[in-house]
């Protein structure tokens, strides 16, 4: 099975080096060089039976629309809210393979074993197809839907995405004390593991879970009297999720 990857993105980079670990050659293409006609000949493309789209959600139509390939060969995007129909019918195999993580180039992930692969194909044959191919990354192959898949996303934004904003906001917050940020990776690892074995309602400590108003007042007090530049909107991001615990603390 000859792989290809279009993309030398953050996802791009841990996938090769992800089947690089299991002896499989996927060399990357840069999609831009595809656009631009510079790759119309390539014998990579002429002999690939498998093509991993994993560009941004933005570029994918016109990347998809510069490869002109066999039609025996599978063609597969990586994102999780873009749907299989993107492809058209000059692709006739075709799906999604979404990799549920986070990823940096400047830290590839090589080892997908406990990464969950989200797919989806146009017919049966295609989901088998890209079933197999997602088994030589990961045993946690789930075959979802593209409405599941965007929930996944919207899950994965507020699991990911602005729990590392958080974080952001608390090194902003210790800027300028004698507290380096490192004093919080064992609060913040603690946290993690917790959710590994009970619900994260059940998890949820602090004071809006108490619902403890002074400890929250001499928080908002704080934050409303340091000075601009050193955690911004740190006050109205407080209030907005203190009031969410709150809420929900009542309705529980």
């Amino acid at each position: 099975m000859r792989i290809v990857i279009i993309g030398r993105g953050n996802v791009a980079t841990s996938m090769h080096a992800a089947f690089a670990a299991k002896g499989i050659d996927a060399p990357m293409l840069n999609s831009y060089d595809l656009i631009n006609g510079q790759l119309a000949n390539d014998r990579l493309i002429e002999s690939a039976d498998v093509f991993i789209y994993a560009v941004r959600d933005a570029a994918l139509r016109d990347v998809i629309a510069a490869v002109h390939a066999p039609e025996r060969a599978v063609h597969v995007h990586t994102s999780g809210t873009v749907p299989v129909s993107v492809f058209g019918d000059d692709k006739p195999h075709s799906g999604v393979l979404y990799p549920f993580q986070t990823f940096s180039k400047a830290q590839p992930i090589d080892d997908f074993s406990n990464i969950p692969l989200f797919i989806e194909g146009k017919n049966i044959d295609d989901i088998a197809a890209i079933y197999t191919l997602a088994l030589t990354l990961s045993p946690r192959v789930i075959e979802a839907s593209q409405a599941d898949r965007q929930r996944l996303h919207v899950a994965g934004v507020f699991a990911n995405n602005f729990t590392n904003c958080m974080y952001r906001i608390a090194a902003d917050l210790l800027r300028g004390t004698s507290i380096p940020f490192s004093v919080l990776l064992p609060l913040i690892d603690q946290t993690a593991a917790k959710v590994h074995n009970m619900a994260p309602k059940d998890a949820q400590t602090g004071p809006a879970a108490r619902a403890d108003t002074n400890v929250i007042n001499s928080h908002l007090q704080l934050l409303r009297s340091l000075p601009n530049g050193t955690a911004d909107n740190a006050t109205e991001v407080y209030q907005l999720l203190t009031d969410y615990i709150l809420r929900n603390a009542r309705n529980e």
